[in-house]
């Protein structure tokens, strides 16, 4: 015998509902500290999921002649801080009359992401540029503040990719041949560039094309090397 059909109930189920004020838009960059330059770069895709919203989105800014700084993460937190930087350090010279050092700006940007620690801004910064004495410097950060000198650092999508890329040919990890001369400031931004194309082959969120920042005692200048467009 056939059970009884039960009357199908016409209350609708409960449905869950998340909502997240950030999101990942994907992106990789990079920045080199050499003797008397510093090098920082950053792919121009800008990405969600799978799909590209656009080709051509920079993730580099200059803040002063001497300091750039490059984020990777939710790209409305990016632009927020930037322009929250660029302020600050525009009221600096106006008070002082002078620029910003890139230690300084370094310190700041710490001091401005540890304030926001309960609610961060989603962005993974480099700070790269010369210090007081001209050297190249470089400062790696976590989501709220804490940073740290490095001669190089990475962050983003292709963080996992170009890190081994760099503890090999600049900081000469598990090798013995070590050069006696560190490589010039077109050496070095060859190097670069080949370590984006790298990038670009494998991870699907790096390409279209990098921003170049190239920091020296004559000031800064900026280049643009095209990568794939799959």
């Amino acid at each position: 015998m056939q059970a009884p059909q039960l009357p199908t109930s016409q209350v609708e189920q409960p449905k869950e509902s998340r909502f997240s004020p950030y999101q990942n838009n994907g992106g990789t960059c990079l920045a080199l500290a050499g003797a008397d330059f510093c090098i920082i770069a950053a792919d121009s895709r800008l990405s969600l999921g799978y799909s590209i919203l656009s080709r051509n989105t920079p993730k580099v800014a200059q803040l002063t002649t001497k300091t750039c700084i490059a984020s990777s993460g939710c790209n409305a937190d990016m632009v927020t801080l930037q322009k929250y930087l660029k302020f600050k350090i525009q009221m600096y010279l106006h008070q002082h009359g002078k620029e910003m050092s890139t230690p300084a700006v370094a310190q700041m940007l710490a001091t401005t992401l540890y304030h926001r620690r309960f609610f961060p801004y989603y962005t993974f910064n480099i700070v790269g540029g010369l210090d007081q004495n001209g050297e190249g410097c470089v400062f790696s950060y976590d989501a709220i503040g804490c940073f740290e000198r490095l001669k190089y650092t990475v962050s983003g999508s292709g963080h996992a990719l170009i890190e081994p890329f760099l503890d090999n040919l600049v900081a000469y990890k598990n090798t013995d041949n070590k050069p006696t001369i560190e490589r010039s400031c077109d050496e070095t931004l060859e190097l670069v560039k080949d370590i984006f194309s790298s990038a670009g082959e494998r991870d699907i969120y790096t390409g279209d094309f990098v921003d170049i920042y190239i920091i020296d005692k004559n000031g800064t200048r900026y280049e643009q090397f095209p990568l794939k467009k799959d």
